[in-house]
């Protein structure tokens, strides 16, 4: 079955940098959608980014010009760059896949398959 396996988070200061990965296996990262979720306690479940298979972003407004997403469909992984990051970035941050081809923030798309998750943790 498809599986989505992520690695790169961690705990960094305000102002540093982090990338996260995402390898996917049984799945083809340039056929379809994919995003970038985060999840607050208390707070609930938050689409940060998406990139679709034409290579097309869209992020939160929260994110917007910090962080990239992009994707190495040669190597099946898909990426987030997070620059000056601040306390509220604080996260679990999931990858998601979908079937579709389109998507975009706030656009509900389906996704489908699920990273395991990766912590992110800035202090100030």
């Amino acid at each position: 079955q498809v599986q989505l396996v992520e690695s790169g988070g961690g705990s960094v200061q305000a102002g540093e940098s982090l990338r996260l990965s995402c390898a996917a296996s049984r799945y083809s990262t340039s056929r379809f959608c994919m995003g970038w979720f985060r999840l607050v306690p208390g707070k609930g479940r938050e689409e940060v980014a998406t990139i679709d298979s034409y290579g097309r972003t869209s992020y939160v407004d929260s994110v917007n010009g910090r962080f990239t997403v992009s994707k190495d469909n040669a190597k099946n992984t898909l990426y987030l760059k997070m620059n000056s990051l601040t306390p509220e970035d604080t996260a679990m941050y999931y990858c998601a896949a979908a079937k579709q081809k389109r998507g975009a923030i706030g656009a509900g798309d389906r996704y489908d398959y699920w990273g395991q998750g990766n912590q992110v943790t800035v202090s100030s």
